[in-house]
């Protein structure tokens, strides 16, 4: 017979985060339901489900072999930065060869998640109850669109960077790109090929990595240095030179002039951007003074008329299917132990809930991997399982690496990447 719900683990979405929850709990023989709202998986990188928010040039921006999980890679014939449907086809690729699908049910929307004497209670979309001995929340973090408000209105096309699918959308207007993330210059670098003007506006100038370094991907030299376990000033100097290099310095190629030092913001890596300002294709302002109709002022002073404006301004952290209180929020996030394990709670896990400096597939797999372990362990009740649960409610690691990341919403999640690897696998050997 198979066990009840009771006796099984829910695991919520069938993403990138979910499928490896999925793959290790089955190959642990750990029993579990797999809920997935869409009709299919893939998550943030299915384009035509409405859960994604990529645009139709979208790659990775972080090399292929740092991105994939550990324990099944990308195919050779893949370019080192893989387009959206080539994740597609690699994570049905991974969900086939792990036989998940069977495991997963599609179209299935859950509305509310409490706790319960037995474990949770599970409201799906419609109104059925379930009982589960456990969850693991893997649904993503980057769902929730920021809209930031300025004084004075804009009477034009307002968009969030997660609503504009494709380039159709540019064409032919005059576009302003808010926000100097990844995704801000990716659509930024798109304005200025498909829209009439194409401006960026920024709050802050970032350091802008290339995607190549004589023809490596940048963050496989980075993790060359990482290997060598160099001090983070010989780290900074290298990438400098590379940027230098290849690049040139940030305020001599048209943008804004870094606030911070190299490592204390999410990377940008981009090798288009510069070329667009230099061909005159792309300008770029300061942070946004105010609206008035179809006008906008910078805080420099500086003026235009726009048709679209486009908010690359991020996502909330939000969930809205659980009270707050029960994912231990703090300052505008969970506080988890290595951004998984509730402190108090064992039936209780966040997958994904992370903004790593460089790929995130094979960290999450890791994740997966240590929690997989730990319902092992206390299946055994073994002494190990005793210590890791000491060490979930009274350790607060640090994840950064000693990096002062810059005191924004954007890296509330933020992790580098190396350290947090070796730790999960760490204390994966620990209770292995």
């Amino acid at each position: 017979m198979p066990p009840t719900t009771a006796e099984r683990f829910c695991i919520l979405g069938a993403g990138t985060s979910g499928l490896a929850a999925a793959k290790n709990f089955l190959e642990a023989g750990i029993p579990f339901d797999c809920l997935e709202r869409e009709d299919d998986i893939g998550g943030n990188w299915n384009i035509e489900k409405s859960c994604s928010s990529v645009h139709e040039s979208t790659h990775l921006i972080s090399s292929k072999r740092l991105t994939e999980y550990t324990d099944y890679s990308m195919p050779a014939d893949f370019p080192e930065f893989p387009s959206h449907r080539q994740v597609l086809e690699y994570l049905r690729d991974y969900a086939r060869e792990f036989d998940l699908v069977d495991h997963i049910q599609f179209s299935t929307s859950v509305e509310r998640i409490e706790p319960s004497a037995a474990g949770w209670h599970v409201t799906l979309a419609g109104g059925e109850k379930r009982t589960y001995r456990g969850v693991v929340i893997a649904n993503g973090h980057n769902w929730d669109p920021v809209l930031p408000e300025y004084p004075g209105t804009f009477t034009g096309e307002v968009l969030h960077s997660s609503e504009v699918k494709t380039s159709d959308a540019l064409a032919g207007k005059s576009v302003l790109v808010v926000g100097g993330g990844n995704s801000g210059c990716d659509l930024a670098v798109e304005a200025a090929i498909h829209a009439r003007q194409a401006l960026l506006s920024m709050r802050r100038g970032y350091h802008v990595l290339p995607k190549l370094f004589k023809g490596k991907p940048i963050d496989q030299c980075n993790e060359f240095l990482l290997s060598w376990r160099l001090p983070l000033w010989v780290r900074r100097l290298g990438a400098k030179l590379a940027i230098r290099w290849v690049l040139g310095p940030a305020e001599l190629s048209g943008l804004l002039r870094p606030d911070h030092r190299l490592f204390e913001s999410h990377p940008i890596i981009n090798s288009r951007l510069h070329d667009q300002i230099a061909h005159g294709k792309l300008t770029v302002r300061p942070d946004i003074a105010r609206f008035d109709g179809r006008n906008v002022t910078f805080t420099d002073g500086s003026g235009a008329e726009v048709d679209l404006v486009i908010f690359a301004t991020g996502f909330k952290c939000s969930f809205p299917f659980i009270d707050r209180q029960h994912l231990n929020w703090r300052d505008g996030s969970p506080e988890l132990f290595m951004n998984v394990f509730h402190p108090q709670r064992d039936d209780l896990f966040c997958l994904g809930l992370i903004q790593p400096d460089s790929g995130q597939w094979g960290l999450v797999d890791y994740q997966a991997q240590l929690v997989t372990h730990f319902l092992l362990s206390l299946k055994k009740k073994s002494q190990t399982a005793n210590w890791f649960a000491q060490q979930k409610r009274a350790t607060r690691p640090d994840l950064n690496a000693g990096i002062h990341y810059l005191n924004t919403p954007r890296h509330r999640l933020e992790v580098e990447h190396f350290s947090y690897r070796r730790r999960l696998k760490k204390l994966i050997a620990k209770l292995a």
